[in-house]
């Protein structure tokens, strides 16, 4: 009897307060819909670190006959210093774990099949790309070993970590997850005025029915449990609404998009989906639990 007077009471209440109730699920779904977004730039964030964290390289460029670096005074780089720079590698295993030599052809080649579609392409010569040696280390986070070796030796242009470049691509990202994460702090905030103001009227439109539940003995915690199920409610509904949209994301925009045109890097899966649905709504319920608690304790008083 009382479960069924208490769903009978959350049920007058969604519908009385009908506009509030929408407006509340639309909020809910946008604030927690950004959340969701900013959480699945985290995941794909660490995904793509995972994925090219282990196949970056430091790439060790050698001098040409138009290199102006000082380590190439001498002019182009001599078979037996590329002996010697090869040799000087292989002593540093395990550390360096692979090493591949890139003639100026081969790297010509590669050039020419990585920018075939632009006209950059047309102007360059092999005698411009010059040789290198690309070395993979067992611990990318140790370039300085290679560069304090290496660089500056005569018959070497420069010294090159990939992971650099890797970091402010990634930087990149990480700043649009922190401006996903404020945008959605600032709707949640809204969320949460949002909610305190349904509480306030809800209590204001059943202030006889509350006060004779006083009367006849209810306690504060059955008198609040129909306001606080229609927040809940509230929250769900906008947590499943912003699900949906994280689930369009993941089938439109990942799975048929850019997972067929960017091929050279892998995406977030459905465990990240969720992972951040289950996110959503915990924090959605439980949010909008703590805020109709607080309210009703000062507009539930009869």
């Amino acid at each position: 009897m009382r479960a069924r007077l208490i769903l009978n009471e959350v049920g007058i209440g969604l519908r009385r307060n009908l506009t509030m109730t929408i407006a509340l699920v639309i909020t809910f779904a946008v604030s927690l819909g950004l959340l969701g977004g900013a959480l699945l730039v985290r995941d794909q964030v660490d995904v793509m670190k995972d994925y090219w964290y282990d196949k970056v390289q430091v790439s060790i460029f050698l001098c040409t006959k138009n290199s102006d670096a000082a380590s190439c005074s001498a002019g182009a780089v001599t078979v037996a210093q590329k002996d010697q720079i090869k040799a000087d590698l292989d002593s540093l295993k395990p550390l360096v774990q692979e090493v591949y030599y890139e003639s100026s052809a081969e790297a010509y080649a590669r050039f020419k099949e990585q920018f075939k579609n632009s006209p950059i392409a047309q102007n360059a010569s092999p005698d411009a790309l010059p040789e290198s040696f690309r070395v993979k280390l067992s611990d990318p986070t140790k370039y300085d070993v290679i560069a304090s070796a290496f660089a500056g030796r005569p018959g070497i242009d420069n010294v090159v970590d990939q992971r650099s470049l890797l970091d402010k691509f990634f930087q990149v990202l990480g700043g649009l997850q922190k401006l996903a994460l404020l945008i959605a702090a600032s709707m949640i905030l809204v969320t949460i005025l949002l909610i305190a103001n349904a509480m306030r009227v809800a209590a204001f439109n059943r202030r006889r029915e509350t006060g004779i539940m006083r009367l006849v003995g209810a306690s504060d915690f059955y008198i609040q449990m129909p306001f606080l199920l229609e927040a809940a409610i509230g929250a769900a509904a906008g947590a499943a609404v912003a699900t949906l949209a994280l689930v369009g994301v993941k089938v439109i925009l990942v799975d048929r998009v850019l997972t067929p045109q960017f091929t050279i890097t892998p995406f977030f899966g459905w465990d990240a989906v969720l992972q951040a649905s289950v996110t959503l709504f915990v924090i959605g319920i439980v949010l909008a639990c703590i805020t109709a608690f607080f309210t009703l304790r000062r507009y539930l008083r009869v």
